[in-house]
């Protein structure tokens, strides 16, 4: 049986339909359907090994040998946990090459790496080189070069998973500041219960390579404030889901 993650209406951002993937004999993406509304956050969760990733590469279009269907509006934009900066090209042309699929001309281009730079708070360090930079700020360039084109979706990949708590709340933060302002579609691969309750309106839980679970979270601690009356039943769903029981 598939488990959609949303009912088939509304605009979308992307969609997946009865996608499947292999590995040589490894089944790892089974009759996937997943759906991201536009201005939607959809958090994705699971094990380890469950899938999670997989499903992030097929939406960016990294991965096209599946068999299903893939619908994305316009160009994703990509982060991942790693800034995965350019060590040889300061932070400005670092964003700007978020340009690249667009016909921009290299003024226009700085220009609006210029402007992405503002809405992280990295106005001041366009002109250095990304060794300078902390983690956190290594991670708001990366998420400067995602939305620098104002993509529909954004496809973020465990982003806060190497900050250290205090960072991680302020990315979490900052998140969704940019997410309110141009209200693209996101879907965040986390490990984190609390973290996809805090932030998202979905949550879908993905096993063995099938979606299994999806919880509607009606009130999102945006970001992370105090727990609303449900907090504490979603956590306990989500976690049953995954196998732990406390």
């Amino acid at each position: 049986m598939t488990i959609l993650s949303e009912p088939q209406t509304g605009t979308a951002a992307a969609e997946l339909r009865h996608v499947d993937k292999w590995y040589g004999d490894h089944h790892v993406l089974d009759d996937v359907s997943l759906r991201v509304g536009d201005g939607e956050i959809v958090a994705l969760i699971g094990r380890s090994g469950s899938g999670k990733s997989t499903v992030l590469r097929v939406l960016a279009g990294l991965s096209d040998d599946h068999t299903g269907e893939r619908v994305v509006s316009g160009a994703p934009a990509l982060a991942f946990q790693e800034p995965r900066l350019f060590p040889w090209r300061d932070v400005r042309t670092n964003v700007a090459y978020g340009l690249r699929r667009t016909a921009a001309s290299a003024k226009e281009a700085a220009a609006r790496a210029e402007v992405a730079l503002a809405d992280v708070g990295l106005a001041d360090r366009a002109g250095v080189w990304p060794v300078t930079l902390s983690g956190g700020q290594a991670q708001r360039v990366s998420l400067a070069r995602a939305l620098v084109a104002e993509p529909r979706l954004l496809l973020l990949d465990e982003p806060f998973g190497a900050l250290d708590a205090l960072t991680r709340l302020t990315m979490r933060a900052l998140l969704l500041d940019l997410w309110r302002e141009h209200r693209f579609g996101v879907l965040l691969v986390t490990h984190d219960v609390d973290e996809a309750i805090a932030l998202a309106d979905r949550v879908v839980v993905l096993d063995e390579g099938r979606v299994i679970h999806t919880l509607d979270v009606a009130d999102p601690r945006r970001p992370a404030g105090d727990p609303s009356p449900d907090t504490e039943r979603h956590r306990t769903e989500l976690l049953d889901q995954l196998g732990v029981h406390l």
